[in-house]
């Protein structure tokens, strides 16, 4: 089983990858709901990529259903911490 924590892509770590990209999707105005909706979508999105990329395309309905789930997995992590780190550090005023 992969750790979800050491997902690494180029040497960099994926969770890190999409929280970067939810807090650019941010700067342009996405608030609320929205941005715990996008950190899973990104999560899920990314989790099956990086399953493909590792194992390639699934031969059969076991290889994927194990993608999906780990996409879903990914994707719970990366929303699940989001959601905490954005409730324990609110935004500071100027």
């Amino acid at each position: 089983m992969d750790n979800l924590s050491q997902l690494l892509v180029g040497g960099i770590p994926l969770v890190i990858v999409i929280f970067g990209l939810v807090e650019f999707a941010k700067s342009f105005g996405l608030q609320g709901k929205l941005v715990t909706l996008l950190s899973m979508l990104l999560g899920v999105i990314f989790g099956i990529c990086y399953k493909i990329a590792a194992a390639g395309l699934p031969a059969g309905f076991a290889g994927w259903f194990i993608v999906v789930v780990f996409g879903l997995a990914l994707g719970l992590v990366t929303s699940g911490f989001y959601k905490f780190i954005d409730n324990r550090m609110p935004v500071q005023g100027p």
